[in-house]
């Protein structure tokens, strides 16, 4: 990738077709007050349909709510650091701010995992109510605390898909010896499915599937998926994600860098990080919905349900996992119980509401 600067305008430019507004015109009186201008290192290639959007339009947001007193450079992977060294970037001050996903930080936060998505865990809605109401945040907070970092919910890519296979894959041994780029505890259930998992950076994900480095992605749903080119080379695209049934996006911010702002410039960025959470889903969902209509049109992607026998195999890998990781620190296990908690609570009210009524719909 060419590395360059995204500038404050050009990412106003790649949000422009999501965000209204997207021009910021600096008064007198905001020039006269000073003004405040931060890095957003992200771990998305730039403008990635998904994620990298999500990350542009929170820095347009924060710039227009501010009035310009607070402007927000925007940096792709690799630009100012590379698509794993986000947290360090933030936490080390090399940038205030930045917009990438919890399950990249394991290993050095075990805990992180639950904040973006956990195998056969909460859905979307349900994982926003566990934040916001069930003490999620709290739990969130406390775990990025020793680093200086404040994180926040800044985007969701929603449900997410099984994976683009380059063979047809119906049994445990048809999945036995591949090698799958995975991330988070997905990548542990594939490993125990005798598969060989390895992360790998979302901007090398294709050249990995196209040399054969790899022989099937997981990353995002196809909207994200298709921009970058998975069903020209894998064309078995296989669901549902018990992997990844959610996809928070992560905004990582200096709790030095905030706490040196004004009261209304770090509401206003708690504001836009909410406000793009609530976005992104409702992109995600909707941009989704068309690419699926799209490749079921196309005579080379052939979509394939999941067996029933992989399905139980996975169930069981995910539950030894999550219980092996609970293991690691008693700040995980409290994170572990905590997430437990709101999967019973609000998996009672979905099996009720949400599961039925998608059953009768389709019916």
């Amino acid at each position: 990738m060419t590395k360059q600067t995204l500038t404050r305008r050009q990412a106003l430019g790649a949000a422009g077709a999501a965000t209204a507004g997207a021009a910021v015109t600096l008064s007198t009186p905001a020039l006269s007050q000073g003004l405040v201008k931060w890095k957003m290192a992200t771990s998305w290639p730039a403008n990635l349909p998904g994620p990298g959007v999500s990350a542009a339009r929170l820095a347009e947001r924060i710039a227009r709510l501010s009035g310009g007193r607070l402007t927000v450079d925007l940096f792709a992977a690799g630009e100012l650091v590379p698509a794993f060294g986000v947290f360090d970037a933030v936490s080390q001050g090399a940038a205030e701010m930045g917009h990438t996903a919890a399950f990249f930080w394991q290993g050095k936060v075990p805990g992180a995992v639950f904040f973006t998505t956990v195998p056969f865990g909460l859905t979307p809605p349900e994982h926003v109510a566990w934040v916001e109401h069930g003490g999620g945040q709290a739990l969130w907070d406390e775990l990025y605390a020793p680093f200086g970092v404040k994180p926040f919910m800044a985007g969701n890519t929603g449900f997410q898909m099984g994976g683009w296979f380059k063979r047809p894959v119906k049994t445990l041994d048809d999945l036995a010896g591949l090698n799958i780029r995975a991330a988070g505890l997905g990548g542990e259930v594939f490993r125990r499915l005798k598969m060989n998992a390895v992360a790998i950076p979302p901007g090398e994900i294709f050249g990995a599937l196209e040399s054969g480095v790899v022989d099937a992605v997981e990353f995002l749903g196809p909207f994200s998926d298709v921009a970058l080119g998975f069903d020209r080379v894998a064309p078995y695209y296989l669901w549902p994600s018990f992997n990844k049934p959610n996809g928070t996006g992560e905004a990582l911010v200096s709790t030095k860098a905030l706490g040196k702002l004004d009261p209304d410039l770090r509401a206003i960025v708690a504001t836009a990080c909410a406000a793009e959470a609530s976005a992104g889903l409702a992109e995600a969902d909707w941009m989704n919905g068309a690419a699926v209509r799209k490749l079921r049109k196309t005579d080379h992607v052939r979509f394939t349900r999941w067996s029933p026998v992989v399905i139980e195999a996975a169930k069981k890998a995910a539950t030894a996992v999550v219980a092996d990781l609970a293991a690691q620190s008693p700040q995980t296990a409290k994170i572990a119980e905590s997430y437990a908690s709101a999967v019973t609570q609000l998996g009672g009210w979905s099996e009720l509401s949400t599961g039925p009524y998608l059953t009768g719909r389709v019916a």
